[in-house]
């Protein structure tokens, strides 16, 4: 930046120039004249917060932790270590999350956002209808066990409709429901590996090759086994499937 303004100062003397106008930036920080400038302030805060929280809304209110935890236990099911790699497993959940979410999405940008666009509605009517698909989608896929635990804990009443259920208690429940359906995916997908290791387990203990891993013949005809049922097609199918 130094040598960039010693060439200005140096063209402009060459061509004549009165003088080079730098522009300065002012980073004082001062309060607020009126209570407008602290409202706009706020508002901007709240909006940089809510872009930097972004991919953690991701994660807490839709499918994205049931199918990354399900391929993280297939993986582990299976044996192959980092293959398919951690990356890939996320891009994948990833795509499928917005597969599953984009119809709620579109009904949350026509009934929200577009209005609000068009300014046929205000901010606060415009953040309710945004969020209601969502709040739906959330209230369908978690149990009610996990909200009741929730209102217990807040000492509040049950909810007569799902507008009077906030969305700090439906988060924090939906994201348990989540886990609890993704460990049950888990440890169904466990099963069938499971047994396979344990016959090549039993095999080769009964042929005395107690020195050989099992998971090293085991390994193969998990894959192979994987590939004739069709295992990634048959596992998404059901994954979707198991969305409400």
């Amino acid at each position: 930046m130094l040598r960039l303004l010693v060439v200005l100062l140096a063209l402009s003397s060459l061509l004549g120039a009165e003088a080079v106008h730098i522009p300065t930036m002012n980073f004082a920080l001062s309060a607020p004249d009126t209570p407008k400038q602290l409202v706009s302030s706020l508002n901007v805060l709240v909006v940089l917060t809510l872009l930097f929280l972004a991919p953690s809304m991701v994660l807490v209110m839709t499918t994205f932790t049931r199918f990354v935890i399900v391929f993280g236990f297939l993986r582990q099911a299976l044996g192959t270590q980092q293959v398919p790699p951690t990356q890939l497993l996320v891009m994948l959940a990833m795509i499928l999350t917005f597969f599953v979410m984009e119809p709620v999405g579109t009904k949350a940008y026509n009934t929200g956002i577009k209005p609000y666009m068009a300014e046929k509605i205000g901010y606060e009517e415009a953040f309710d209808k945004t969020v209601l698909p969502f709040k739906n989608f959330m209230i369908r896929n978690t149990r009610e066990k996990d909200l009741a635990l929730f209102f217990r804990i807040r000492k509040m009443k049950n909810p007569q409709t799902v507008a009077d259920v906030p969305l700090s208690i439906v988060i924090p429940a939906f994201v348990i429901s989540e886990l609890k359906t993704a460990f049950e995916i888990g440890f169904l997908l466990f099963l069938p590996f499971l047994v396979i290791d344990m016959v090549v387990a039993s095999i080769l203990m009964s042929m005395g090759m107690m020195m050989l891993p099992p998971v090293m013949i085991s390994l193969p005809f998990k894959i192979l086994v994987f590939v004739l049922i069709d295992g990634w097609n048959l596992l998404i199918g059901n994954l979707i499937a198991s969305v409400k």
